[in-house]
C-alpha cells in the first residue's frame, strides 16, 4: 500500500493545438485499464518512475496543460509531461501527400506522438497481447494488475502495474489463471528479470533500441514495434504482422480489401520515418477494412 503522497504541479503551454485523448490512446489498454483513465482533455495515469510510483493528472484547457503529479516520482512525471504529450513531434516534418492522408491531418491537428519512457511499463502488456484478441490481452493485464499491482498513490483510486522484479518472479501457475500462455509467460519473465537492459533503449539510437528490443527471446518485429511507438514515441514504427492492420492500409490507401504485410510497407513506403504518424491517422479516422470472415475466437487458457 503506497502511503500519503504530495502534492507537486506544473502548467505546460502549446504552441499548437492538442488532441489530448487521441495523443495518449495508444497508451491506454483499453477501458478496463486499472491503471488509466482517459477523456476528452483529461488524463489520470499511473506509473513507476526511476524515482518511485507516481500518478499523473492532466487536464487541457486552452493553450495550456494543467499537470499535477502525486508519489515519490512525482518530479519525474512531471518533468517527462512535454514528452508524454509529443509536443517536441516535429509535425513540419510531415507531407500528407495523398488527398485522404491531406483530409485526416486536416480534421486531426492535435494527433501527436508522445513517449512514455516506460519500456518495460510497455513491453509486459504487449507481449500479452501477442496472437490474440485485444479483447482476451486487456483482460489478461487487467487480472495481472488486480493480483501483482499495489494502490497508486494520489486521490484517483489507480493501481500501479507490478514492478519487473514481481514479474520476473511470477510463477506461470499465474499467468495461466490470468489466460497466458507458457510462451507468453516466459518471454515476461525473462525480459522483466533484465528490465535495466530494456529502460537504456530510452538514450538509445532508434536502430539500436530496435536491435536491444529484438534480442530478447519472444520479442519479434511487431512486439518491438508496438513497445518502439509508444514509450520510445517512434513516429515511423509499423506492427508488422499485424492481423487487421495490413488490411486497413490496404483498403485506406489502394481500395484493396485484403493485403498483405508485404503490400502494407509498400504503399507506406512514401511516408517512410513518419509511416506511424500515417497509421494513427487512418485509426484516428475510424477507417477499417469491410470483414469477410469470423472474428478471432476467443482463448480459455485459463480452463485448460
Amino acid at each position: 500500500m503506497v502511503g500519503p503522497a504530495t502534492r507537486e504541479a506544473r502548467t505546460v503551454r502549446l504552441d499548437r493545438p492538442l488532441d489530448l485523448a487521441g495523443t495518449l490512446r495508444p497508451i491506454r489498454r483499453g477501458g478496463i485499464d486499472p491503471c488509466m483513465r482517459l477523456w476528452s482533455g483529461e488524463c489520470w495515469r499511473a506509473s513507476r518512475t526511476p524515482d518511485g510510483p507516481s500518478t499523473l493528472h492532466l487536464r487541457h484547457a486552452g493553450s495550456e496543460v494543467m499537470a499535477e503529479a502525486w508519489g515519490p516520482g512525482a518530479a519525474w512525471m512531471l518533468e517527462q509531461v512535454p514528452q508524454l504529450l509529443g509536443l517536441d513531434d516535429d509535425l513540419d516534418a510531415f507531407d500528407p501527400k495523398v488527398a485522404l492522408v491531406v483530409e485526416l491531418a486536416r480534421h486531426h491537428p492535435g494527433l501527436r506522438i508522445g513517449r512514455t519512457n516506460a519500456v518495460a511499463e510497455a513491453l509486459a502488456p504487449t507481449v500479452i497481447e501477442q496472437r490474440v484478441t485485444g479483447h482476451d490481452a486487456r483482460r489478461a493485464w487487467a487480472w495481472l494488475i488486480h493480483r501483482l499491482g499495489e494502490r497508486a498513490p494520489g486521490p484517483a483510486e489507480l493501481l500501479l502495474p507490478p514492478t519487473p522484479a514481481t514479474l520476473a518472479s511470477t510463477p506461470s501457475w499465474v499467468f495461466h489463471r490470468a489466460n497466458v500462455d507458457r510462451g507468453r509467460a516466459s518471454t515476461i519473465t525473462r525480459a522483466m528479470s533484465r528490465a535495466c537492459r530494456l529502460e537504456e533503449t530510452t538514450t538509445m539510437a532508434m536502430s539500436d533500441a530496435y536491435r536491444r528490443l529484438r534480442a530478447f527471446p519472444g520479442v519479434g518485429a511487431w512486439t518491438a514495434a508496438e513497445v518502439a511507438h509508444i514509450a520510445l514515441g517512434d513516429v515511423d514504427a509499423v506492427s508488422v504482422g499485424d492481423y487487421h492492420l495490413m488490411h486497413q492500409v490496404s483498403w485506406a490507401l489502394a481500395g484493396e480489401p485484403r493485403g498483405t504485410d508485404e503490400r502494407m510497407l509498400e504503399l507506406l513506403e512514401p511516408w517512410r520515418g513518419q509511416r506511424a504518424r500515417v497509421l494513427r491517422l487512418l485509426g484516428a479516422g475510424g477507417i477499417q477494412a469491410p470483414r469477410f470472415g469470423p472474428r478471432l475466437p476467443t482463448q480459455s487458457i485459463a480452463a485448460l
